[in-house]
């Protein structure tokens, strides 16, 4: 969970220095594929549902 809020938050960083300083809007482009990335991180944990493996004894 850690991970995804971490994730959040450079993505959200990136897109506000990326649109606010002038030439640098590579930064707006890379803060949105990490945001992309991000969730469907979060949609394949979810998706897995946090299952765990027993060891047959």
């Amino acid at each position: 969970m850690s991970l995804f809020l971490l994730l959040i938050l450079v993505a959200v960083v990136l897109g506000i220095i990326g649109f606010a300083v002038h030439g640098l809007f590579y930064l707006l482009v890379i803060g949105a594929v990490v945001l992309l990335a991000d969730l469907g991180y979060a949609a394949f944990r979810l998706r897995r549902g946090g299952r765990r493996h027993r060891l047959a004894r």
